[in-house]
């Protein structure tokens, strides 16, 4: 006579996938001479919906130390997200702004 056994309840079962986890990409964004804090408080609102303190701690962040990590995420993510900074365009409040701020893509080591 066999008696089944029930999963107790707050366990739970997980079954194995061939389906990688993909690693984490970091969004680095760079500082440069031709764009304003407000510009890049603008930008990480506008694209991030970070909040007006989160935006204001990477603006310092980037022009203290150089760069600054804006996003960490699957590759494709960071990809669209570094395309949209690209994409944002030059800093209205800075004659010498040519065009958008820096960003690049590195595996979170």
């Amino acid at each position: 006579m066999a008696t089944e056994t029930a999963p107790r309840p707050g366990i739970e079962i997980i079954e194995k996938t061939d389906e990688k986890i993909e690693p984490p990409y970091h969004l680095i964004l760079h500082d440069d001479d031709h764009h304003t804090y407000d510009y890049v408080i603008r930008m990480m609102r506008a694209l991030f919906d970070y909040s007006k303190d989160k935006a204001f701690a990477i603006a310092c962040v980037v022009d203290s130390q150089g760069k600054a990590i804006v996003l960490t995420a699957a590759r494709g993510e960071a990809e669209r997200k570094q395309h949209e900074i690209h994409s944002f365009g030059a800093d209205p409040d800075m004659p010498s702004s040519a065009g958008a701020m820096s960003a690049t893509i590195e595996p979170v080591t």
